[in-house]
């Protein structure tokens, strides 16, 4: 059969990666032609346009690249059109991905949505478009399934999270090639270039004030060198790698990570993390009027308490992510309490079982309806 994915940023990437294997594994022959990164096409999709030229962050970075965002729809449906798939699966990436949505139904497609849409937080009107051109949508939060069912009476399936396999399967047979000579603090400042470029300052002036630590950057891979190089230039103390951020995180003692997925794989590490955010000024404002919920990180929002420390816009500066990084490594029952906090994580995320073999099951039940 033939596949058409689409994933637009580094975590889709690698959920999407990992949802081609059990597709594989379970279709031998499958054709898969898709938009990702370099872990899809390394499972076997034949890659049309790499995330990194599709990743755009907040409302003015959009709309000053709107002709590429539209040239790109242009160019996603013609190809789509030519390959002709039996299934087109959208991964996460929804202001892009919806589009594309509406337009395969319109042409007889089959949509699956892995990975919903946070319509929870804003935009929720978007579940009327979702029930009209989605034939399946697969939530990896298990807040989602009562969420669509209770709110807008549309079943939805939870498949669990795919970051718990890929995280258990990393620590199963990982061995750090060689030790850091000091206790490790992670920084992970995010994967676009805009948020890189606010973020990581204040992390590095921030770490002035521990000279015991050890402080490593996890470069994005969709980054290049230089950019990383003109940022720690007056840095000399601080490391950076780059493709190795879950051998860093193994060995990890605290970090200070961006909003996003990272701070679930912080927690899924077991690691105690400060939440830094910061965007340009005019977006965060159009933000904060729009966005509905209570935290920014994933831990806090399905735990829905605050289990990590989110130091928002104003508030991430130097001084503050100094206080809450002592708290984090010298206040052994906040630690405590942190890690506690970790395993009931855990265990709710869970309860879907393995999210990738679950999710290439419901889009093979797709397929064959």
């Amino acid at each position: 059969m033939k596949y058409y994915l689409i994933a637009g940023e580094a975590s889709g990437d690698l959920h999407g990666s990992n949802l081609v294997k059990e597709l594989r594994r379970r279709d031998p022959g499958a054709v898969l032609r898709g938009w990702g990164g370099d872990l899809m096409e390394g499972a076997g999709v034949t890659l049309v346009k790499h995330y990194r030229y599709l990743a755009f962050m907040g409302f003015i970075e959009v709309l000053r690249n709107l002709r590429t965002i539209l040239n790109n729809l242009k160019f996603c449906k013609e190809d789509i059109a030519a390959f002709k798939p039996d299934v087109l699966v959208l991964i996460d990436y929804p202001g892009f991905n919806l589009r594309v949505a509406e337009w395969a139904k319109a042409q007889g497609i089959k949509v699956v949505y892995y990975i919903s849409p946070q319509v929870w937080a804003w935009k929720e009107s978007r579940v009327k478009k979702i029930r009209q051109v989605v034939d399946k949508m697969l939530v990896i939060l298990p807040f989602e399934e009562h969420w669509y069912r209770d709110r807008w009476e549309y079943q939805v399936e939870f498949v669990g999270h795919p970051l718990m396999q890929v995280v258990q399967e990393f620590l199963a047979g990982f061995r750090p090639e060689a030790e850091y000579l000091k206790p490790v603090i992670a920084l992970l400042p995010g994967s676009r270039r805009q948020e890189v470029a606010i973020k990581l300052p204040v992390m590095l002036a921030a770490a002035k004030s521990f000279p015991g630590y050890q402080f490593v950057v996890a470069r994005a891979t969709a980054l290049d060198d230089a950019f990383y190089e003109e940022l720690l230039r007056d840095h000399p103390g601080v490391l950076s790698v780059k493709n190795d951020t879950y051998a860093l995180l193994a060995q990890s003692t605290a970090a200070l990570v961006t909003s996003g997925t990272a701070t679930l794989e912080t927690a899924l590490f077991g690691v105690p993390q400060v939440v830094c955010y910061k965007g340009s000024s005019i977006s965060y404002q159009i933000a904060k009027r729009l966005v509905k919920i209570k935290y920014i990180s994933l831990v806090n929002l399905i735990m829905d308490k605050p289990v990590v420390t989110e130091l928002i816009q104003g508030e991430c500066t130097p001084p503050n992510v100094v206080r809450e990084l002592e708290a984090l490594l010298h206040n052994e029952a906040r630690r405590a309490q942190v890690k506690n906090d970790y395993y009931e994580l855990k265990q709710l995320l869970q309860q879907g079982g393995n999210a990738s073999a679950k999710a290439a099951e419901a889009v093979l039940e797709v397929v064959k309806r």
